[in-house]
C-alpha cells in the first residue's frame, strides 16, 4: 500500500532511508536544514512540496533536542500527521526522552515508535538496517510499511517506548568501546614494529577481532578518514550511555575511558573525521606516524 511519508534529516543515514522508502513506492518528502540534499532527493523522485497530510513521519536527526523540535517546535511536524498517524523516531536518545515523546504524541492522537537504527550509511541505502523498536501494537502496525522498506531486521522489544533506546545504548556502549579498543590495538602494534596493515590482516582472523575492528581498521591502514560515521557522534552517544548508567547507579569504566578518547579527538579538531581517527590521539601521544600522515 502506498503511503505519504516525510523523512526529516537527510544526512548519511537519513538520505539512504529516504531512498529506500521511495524505492518501495511511497510518496516521500525529504526535509533537511541543508537545501542541497533536499534538492537532490527531489530530483530522484521525492515530493517537491511539503505534504499537508502525512501517514508516517520518520525522524532521522542527531539527538533528542532535534527530535523534539521536529515534532513540537515552531512549525513542527506533529500537526501535519493525520490523526492516528505514526512517528518513527530513530535518533539515539535516553529512554526517558522516548517515553516523554510517546506520551506527547498520544495526546496529539499519534502513535510513536521508539526505533533507533544500526547498520551505517551503506545499509541505509540498501534498505537493510537493523531497527531496535518498541511501542504499542498500533505503532508497529502503522510503521509497518516504512519498516519493511528501510530494514532487514526489526527487533520488536515490547510495547513500552524506551526499550528500543535502551537497547541502542547497549549497542553504542559496545560499538564506541570497540572502536577505541581497535585504535589502541593498532597503534600499540606500531610501537612493537607491527605495520597496521599486518595487524588488521592477522587479528581479523583471530579471537581478538570484532565487527568494528574489521570495519574501521582498514580506514587507518588506508589513511582514509572520510566520515562514514564521525568522531563527533561518540561524545554524544557515549555521553547518553554514561548518563543512563549514572541514573542506574551503574559503573561503566570502559565506556568512560572510550568517551575520554573521543573527547580528546574532537578537542583536537578531528570531530568531523571518520571515527577511526581516534587512532590519531594514540599516535600523537606515542609519537607515531600513521599511514597517510606526513
Amino acid at each position: 500500500m502506498t503511503e505519504t511519508m516525510a523523512l526529516i534529516g537527510l544526512g548519511s543515514m537519513g538520505y539512504g532511508m529516504a531512498q529506500s522508502l521511495l524505492r518501495a513506492g511511497h510518496a516521500v518528502f525529504g526535509a533537511d536544514i541543508a537545501p542541497e540534499p533536499m534538492s537532490r532527493f527531489q530530483a530522484e523522485g521525492g515530493l517537491a512540496a511539503r505534504p499537508e497530510a502525512i501517514d508516517t513521519l520518520v525522524i532521522a536527526v542527531l539527538n533528542a533536542a532535534q527530535t523534539e523540535a521536529v515534532l513540537f517546535g515552531e512549525d513542527g511536524w506533529a500537526p501535519r500527521l493525520r490523526k492516528g498517524g505514526t512517528v518513527i523516531a530513530c535518533a539515539t536518545v535516553p529512554p526517558s526522552f522516548a517515553r516523554a515523546m510517546a506520551a506527547r504524541c498520544a495526546e496529539a492522537g499519534l502513535h510513536y515508535l521508539d526505533a533507533p537504527i544500526s547498520g551505517g550509511a551503506a545499509k541505509a541505502a540498501q534498505g537493510a538496517l537493523s531497527i531496535m523498536a518498541s511501542g504499542s501494537a498500533e505503532a508497529f502496525t502503522g510503521a509497518g510499511p516504512a519498516l519493511e522498506a528501510m530494514a532487514e531486521t526489526v527487533f520488536g522489544l515490547g510495547p513500552e517506548p524506551g526499550a528500543g533506546s535502551a537497547m541502542k545504548a547497549i549497542n553504542q556502549m559496545l560499538a564506541g568501546t570497540h572502536i577505541a579498543a581497535m585504535a589502541e590495538a593498532v597503534t600499540f602494534g606500531m610501537t612493537q614494529g607491527v605495520d597496521p596493515a599486518k595487524t588488521v590482516e592477522v587479528i581479523s582472523k583471530c579471537a581478538g577481532s570484532s565487527w568494528m575492528f574489521e570495519n574501521r581498521g582498514p580506514h587507518i591502514v588506508d589513511g582514509d578518514y572520510t566520515p562514514r560515521s564521525s568522531v563527533n557522534i561518540w561524545p554524544k552517544d557515549l555521553g547518553i550511555v554514561l548518563d543512563i548508567a549514572a541514573e542506574a547507579k551503574f559503573s561503566a569504566p570502559l565506556a568512560a575511558a572510550a568517551l575520554q578518547q573521543f573527547m580528546a579527538a574532537a578537542g583536537s579538531g578531528l570531530g568531523s573525521e571518520d571515527d577511526a581517527a581516534v587512532a590519531k590521539v594514540y599516535a600523537r601521544n606515542a609519537g607515531l606516524t600513521l599511514p597517510g600522515d606526513t
